[in-house]
This record gives structure tokens, C-alpha cells and sequence, in this order.
């Protein structure tokens, strides 16, 4: 492929597998690791996209398959693609939405050629291939897509594991074909469920297609956390270190501080905006749940050592307020506060790589905040 996006490899930890790096596709960049927002549907729940800018976002993920349902990427496409339909000129990523159709749509018939399903909208039939993947990627505007793949649920049988690899090695290829370029990158995606062979197997086939970056997917699906860090320790060093890696929907603190230490360099997931809607903030010392009765007459911030603007303006009590009235401004908060904490977790570690310091980061971020 043509080289459209550019990987600045900066430096690599001593220690562990860590890297500090810069994507740039067609003159906007993200600094790495770096941790993506989701705006599923073009819009990251509640929080402008000016916020999302002065919390340090510089890369948002929204989904095409969402966005094809309603409003359809043609019109997207009629008010100058998502970056001018959304207002967000930063980085814009679009999942192809591989896995909702095949798990959260009402699946009708799996072929070689695609998948039929069920409108999320309103139940009119819809198709998706790599062709039409690739085309609606296009026509939305995003600065990276993904190609169609398979993505199971675990557990799964080596069986639907290895034919999930075969057909998305066949839907990669075609996606690679069908796509024109024209300044969007486009990534491949590593299947395999848990079953190491078949990882490698797919990565391999994957690299010699020569992608503009790799992705590992099918975790985060159901599989226990041992099996998630088995597959990410397994996958990352089969990817080309000259290409970003991209672990898709893996999300929570811990998770990403281990898998920076693999080596990954770009993360998505709902549960910073997600948790917040549900009354949680992160914080460097573990989750907080804001319902709690130990909130009510709290005069402090969320998060002391923070400096969003939602911890420099707001109490404990006053957000606990809001959630126990259900204002909507409570889940509005908290997001905001967890999506800036995502923001500094990340832009840390990079830090911490660029000093040789990561795997002190590491273990003093685990020793902090735990495990979950």
C-alpha cells in the first residue's frame, strides 16, 4: 500500500516491551500510547468536542456500522465527512463494525461473501462485505479505517476460531483491494481467539499485506483477564515494530498500563464515559462511586491531585447531588473527569517511557489504583 499513514518510532523502554511514538495521517497526528474516546455515533456521549480537546483528545473512534444505520455515509459524507458533520478536526478512527454485526444485530446468514442482518434502527435488511466496509469507511471521512473481520465471542471452539482467521484473512485481502487511499489509512485486525497458532498464523498473513498499521481484536469478548493478557503478550511482537499496534476494546486502566508494557500503542473503550454515566469516576486510587452515602457531605474534589476543570470547580456532594436528583449534568461530569484521568494515564506513560522510568510507573499505578 501506498504510505499514507507515517510512524515515528521515538524511543522504547529498556525494561519492557513500552514504546513512545507519533502517528500522522494527512497532517494530524496523536502522540502514543495514546487512549481514544468512543463517539460511537459520532458524538462521545454529553461531552463537546471542544472539552474533549482541552482534556488532551487528540483521536476519537466512532463506528461505521452505527453511523450507516442512521444517518448513512452518504449523507455524512453530502456535509463534508465526519470530521465537519461531528466538528472534531482531530484524528477520527472508524471501527467497520465487524463485531456488532456479528454479535449485537440479529445475524441472519454468515457467507464468504458477508453478512446479512437487521437494521439497529428499524429492522430493514442490511448487507455488509469488505467492499461495502471499505466504501462506507470512505465515505465517512475518517483518517483511519478498519477492514471487516470476524469477531466471535468467547469462548469459542478452535473450530469458529480458526474460521474466523480464514475469513478474515479473505476479507482483509479484499478490503486492501477495494480501498482507494486518497490520505485514510487502513488497519488489519488479528483473530485467533486464545488459541496462540492461530494468532500468529493470521498475524503473519496480515503483515505480509502490508497495512498501514495492526490491530488485535477478538479480546475483550468474554474471555477471563488471564486469557486477554495471554493473547495481547502472544500477538504484539508478531506486528512490525515500524506500525502501529492497536488493541481494539480494551479499556480500563489497568489493562492499558499492562498492555503499554506489550507494547501497544493506541487504545479504545467505553468505560470512561460508560462508568461516569453510571455514577463511577476513576481516580489514582481506584474507582469511586459517587452514590455512595460517604459522597453526601464530602467538600472535596473528586480526585485531589487532578487538574480537570470538573475537580477544580466541583464537590463530591454536589455530583452526588446530581445523580440522587438525576440531573443529567451528573453523568456529564464524570465522564469529563474520567476521560481527562484516561488522558493523563496515558500522556504518563509516555513520559515514563521517554526517561526509562515505565515499569516504576507501572507497578506504582497497579500499587495505587489495584486491579480493577
Amino acid at each position: 500500500m501506498a504510505e499514507t499513514l507515517r510512524f515515528e518510532l521515538i524511543c522504547q523502554d529498556g525494561r519492557t516491551r513500552a514504546r513512545r511514538g507519533r502517528i500522522e495521517v494527512g497532517g494530524r497526528s496523536v502522540e502514543t500510547p495514546a487512549f481514544a474516546p468512543v463517539a460511537t455515533r459520532g458524538s462521545v456521549k454529553g461531552i463537546l468536542p471542544a472539552m474533549l480537546a482541552d482534556c488532551g483528545v487528540e483521536i476519537l473512534l466512532a463506528n461505521a456500522y452505527h453511523l450507516q444505520a442512521s444517518p448513512g455515509s452518504d449523507l455524512i459524507a453530502d456535509m463534508g465527512g465526519l470530521h465537519g458533520f461531528m466538528g472534531w478536526d482531530r484524528l477520527i478512527l472508524t471501527d467497520s463494525g465487524g463485531y456488532q454485526v456479528f454479535s449485537l444485530s440479529g445475524l441472519n446468514r454468515i457467507t464468504d461473501v458477508g453478512v446479512e442482518f437487521r437494521s439497529p434502527r428499524d429492522g430493514s435488511p442490511m448487507f455488509m462485505g469488505p467492499a461495502e466496509a471499505v466504501a462506507i469507511q470512505k465515505a465517512l471521512g475518517s483518517d483511519i479505517a478498519m477492514v471487516f473481520d470476524d469477531c466471535p465471542p468467547s469462548p469459542c471452539s478452535r473450530e469458529r476460531a480458526g474460521e474466523a482467521v480464514e475469513r478474515t484473512l479473505r476479507w482483509a485481502r479484499e478490503c486492501r483491494d477495494a480501498h482507494p487511499g486518497g490520505g485514510q489509512a487502513l488497519f488489519g485486525i488479528v483473530q485467533g481467539g486464545i488459541y496462540d497458532d492461530l494468532r500468529e498464523r493470521c498475524a503473519g498473513e496480515l503483515v505480509g499485506m502490508d497495512f498501514d498499521g495492526y490491530a488485535i481484536g477478538g479480546v475483550s469478548v468474554g474471555e477471563d483477564e488471564e486469557l486477554r493478557e495471554k493473547a495481547v503478550h502472544c500477538t504484539a511482537p508478531l506486528l512490525p515494530s515500524g506500525h502501529p499496534r492497536y488493541l481494539m476494546g480494551v479499556g480500563f486502566p489497568s489493562d492499558i498500563i499492562k498492555a503499554i508494557g506489550e507494547g501497544i500503542d493506541l487504545f479504545d473503550c467505553v468505560a470512561p464515559t460508560r462508568m461516569g454515566r453510571n455514577a463511577t469516576a476513576f481516580t489514582a486510587g481506584g474507582r469511586l462511586r459517587l452514590r455512595n452515602a460517604s459522597c453526601k457531605k464530602d467538600p472535596g474534589p473528586l480526585e485531589e491531585t487532578c487538574n480537570c476543570a470538573v475537580c477544580a470547580l466541583y464537590s463530591r456532594a454536589y455530583i452526588h447531588h446530581l445523580f440522587r436528583v438525576g440531573e443529567m449534568l451528573g453523568p456529564v461530569l464524570l465522564s469529563l473527569h474520567n476521560i481527562c484521568f484516561y488522558q493523563r494515564l496515558v500522556a504518563g506513560a509516555r513520559e515514563a517511557i521517554e526517561i526509562g522510568e515505565f515499569e516504576s510507573y507501572r507497578r506504582r499505578f497497579i500499587t495505587a489504583y489495584g486491579t480493577s
